[in-house]
């Protein structure tokens, strides 16, 4: 499932956090291939990282092993990288089709040798 298709309705409004804007960040949360998923859209900064905080949080939570399905996050600065390395302690964290900026992001600082990185959200819920 995508974060397209979990956005058009697979969800459970709890789970949502929206707000109008294309760079403001909205956060999905739903269950794949046994993983949960946390679809993510949007810019990830200091003032906006709260909503992926807390659905990460929760889905840590509930679950051994978090996708973070990162195919729409158009900004993400240390703010988020602080985050998925506080994630990735906590549980088996994985990051799926993550976008170019993020993937850069991800090599320059070298997380993307900590975290689990892959093409798909099927691929990393399944591996």
């Amino acid at each position: 499932m995508s974060l397209r298709e979990a956005g058009a309705g697979h969800t459970d409004a709890a789970d949502v956090s929206r707000r109008q804007g294309s760079e403001q960040p909205s956060v999905v949360r739903y269950v794949c291939g046994g993983a949960q998923v946390v679809g993510a859209r949007g810019s990830f900064d200091l003032s906006s990282i709260a909503p992926l905080t807390e659905a990460l949080d929760r889905a840590a939570a509930e679950h051994s092993k978090v996708v973070l399905d990162a195919s729409g996050i158009t900004f993400a600065d240390s703010s988020l990288l602080n985050l998925l390395i506080l994630t990735h302690r906590t549980v088996d964290l994985r990051v799926a089709a993550p976008t170019r900026q993020l993937c850069r992001l991800l090599e320059i600082t070298g997380v993307d040798g900590l975290l689990t990185v892959r093409p798909t959200v099927e691929e990393a819920a399944a591996s």
